[in-house]
């Protein structure tokens, strides 16, 4: 008989996911305009934007080979390998206030064969956020 009051579950939520970026201060920026979002933490290398219970933080990509050794920073342009959802209630609506906001949408506001809406943004570090319904 396991006791499973000694440990957490494995694996537990995300608490932070690291994005890197060339540009700190616009990738900051359009996160504090898009997102609206205050910054939780920042240091020259990197800004940290609270979404929900995880912690997004931009780094500069200059820092980012001493995180990431001995595996290689990709390059910027090497492609998406990423797409991070954010759910919210009307994606016709949400696409509205981000074209005000100066954000050009990469695709939609479509319906998936699956049954969701979804529209898709890129951040100026080149990372996909999706919007979902």
């Amino acid at each position: 008989m396991s006791d499973t009051t000694l440990e957490p579950a494995w694996p537990g939520a995300i608490t932070a996911v690291t994005l890197v970026t060339e540009d700190l201060p616009a990738t900051r920026d359009f996160y504090r305009e898009v997102f609206g979002l205050p910054v939780h933490y920042e240091n020259d290398n990197s800004a940290v934007f609270r979404f929900g219970g995880t912690l997004i933080n931009l780094l500069d990509a200059t820092a980012a080979p001493e995180l990431m050794e001995p595996a290689a920073v990709a390059p910027v342009g090497a492609g998406s390998r990423q797409v991070f959802t954010l759910t919210v209630e009307d994606v016709d609506a949400t696409c509205e206030k981000l074209a005000a906001r100066g954000v050009e949408l990469l695709n939609g506001p479509m319906d998936r064969p699956w049954g969701i809406r979804t529209a898709s943004f890129r951040d100026p570090g080149g990372h996909i956020w999706e919007i979902a319904k």
